[in-house]
């Protein structure tokens, strides 16, 4: 299946009667942005640009698909050889992946023919409304974690395919690794793991799990130490593998008290440089209550790979100018429903030194600002980006220079939201 039929029926009937009327070969704008941030958030992490542009090239529809695509009334006949071999021609101005965003913020604009533009409605918004709440979360859990590291381990939480781009939205937001093999395969993201409850309950007892996993593993793996009684599995753990064992897991109880303990043992059995990783439905406001625990590292599963409650970063994606005739001026347009209102025209984000950011409907960038988006689809071409090293850098020195009211992991508003700039 190519990534054109990732898409919602209404972009193909719409095609349908763009080509039928003459206007699908007009010169349009479209804009993705949000019109908030999830409740209680301060800022969003952008994300999923990198895998929106791996997508594009195959953004195509084969013959099959096309004869399909007419047999269910999803699309006429002429607009059928209207797409032909399409591949996208137009141009993609984004954000960077990994940089911050408002509500407002234009964090991809589209432009090029009308029909070509309304066919990446739903593939760019299922990418980035998933990866961008994912980073989003996962950002806020770094700057709880205080430079401990985070491990993503939440891959059964999600869809199967999902959960891949969860592990890379993770990473580049902040996290250390991923249990999720297809990531660290795919997007070379570290990959962590060693053995589950299972993996004790199928030995005689537990002595004989440890000894097993340490002939196969060595003495630098984490041990599971909770799967009957915490103070006698590190007891045993140690026993087993001496004193430069890695690290214990605990998965259960209260965390604060049970890394407290174990920290106290481990320093009097000699382990002092066992580290201690907790896992057990963490999230960022978990995290920071530990902040004072003894905790070396943190797996988190299911609030990151659900975006911590909030599965969606409330994107759109909108038509914002339009022209009458093919290589005709383009006129604003913008919707004026209650709640939904939009701003008409192509905007050019620029953002000051300090952070803040304003947008212009001119193309105009004052002096001591800098535009925000970069040109990264040229005439269809895509241009080279970062690799997920750099965005996973870019993103540490934004949460680090982040101010303290946005660093807060209590809720409360946003940040800022991007407007026009009245008085320049």
């Amino acid at each position: 299946m190519t990534t054109g039929l990732l898409t919602d029926k209404y972009e193909l009937t719409m095609l349908s009667s763009f080509v039928a009327d003459g206007s699908a070969d007009h010169g349009a704008v479209f804009e993705l942005f949000a019109r908030r941030l999830p409740d209680g958030r301060r800022f969003g992490i952008a994300a999923g640009l990198g895998r929106l542009l791996d997508a594009l090239p195959d953004f195509t529809f084969s013959p099959d698909e096309l004869a399909w695509l007419i047999e269910t009334g999803a699309l006429t006949p002429e607009a059928a050889e209207w797409l032909g071999d399409f591949r996208f021609s137009g141009d993609v101005y984004a954000y960077a992946e990994g940089d911050l965003y408002w509500p407002g913020s234009p964090l991809l604009t589209v432009t090029g023919r009308l029909g070509e533009g309304i066919l990446l409605e739903t593939l760019a918004l299922s990418i980035f409304n998933h990866d961008s709440a994912i980073a989003s979360a996962a950002a806020r859990m770094a700057i709880a974690a205080q430079g401990r590291p985070l491990l993503e381990m939440g891959s059964r939480r999600a869809h199967e395919r999902a959960a891949v781009a969860v592990a890379r939205a993770a990473y580049l937001a902040g996290f250390a690794g991923t249990s999720n093999l297809a990531a660290g395969r795919r997007y070379a993201v570290p990959t962590i793991g060693t053995a589950a409850h299972a993996f004790t309950l199928a030995h005689q007892s537990e002595r004989a799990a440890f000894e097993a996993q340490i002939r196969a593993l060595g003495v630098d793996t984490t041990l599971l130490v909770d799967t009957y009684d915490i103070e006698e599995g590190i007891r045993t753990a140690i026993d087993v593998a001496g004193t430069d064992l890695g690290a214990v897991r605990i998965d259960s109880g209260d965390l604060a008290v049970e890394s407290r303990r174990a920290r106290s043992l481990l320093d009097e059995l000699g382990a002092t440089k066992t580290r201690i990783i907790v896992t057990s439905d963490l999230d960022e406001y978990v995290i920071s209550a530990l902040a004072d625990a003894p905790i070396d590292g943190y797996g988190v599963g299911t609030r990151v790979a659900t975006g911590s409650g909030h599965p969606t970063a409330s994107m759109v994606y909108k038509l914002v100018a339009v022209a009458d005739e093919p290589g005709g001026t383009l006129r604003p347009v913008a919707k004026s429903s209650a709640s939904k209102k939009s701003v008409g025209g192509r905007k050019t984000a620029y953002r000051y030194p300090d952070g803040r950011e304003f947008f212009s409907l001119d193309g105009s960038v004052p002096d001591g600002a800098e535009p925000v988006q970069h040109h990264v689809v040229r005439a269809g071409r895509i241009a080279p980006g970062p690799t997920l090293e750099q965005t996973r850098e870019r993103v540490a020195a934004t949460l680090a220079d982040l101010p303290e009211q946005a660093r807060q992991i209590s809720h409360g508003p946003a940040l800022q939201s991007v407007t026009e700039e009245e008085d320049r």
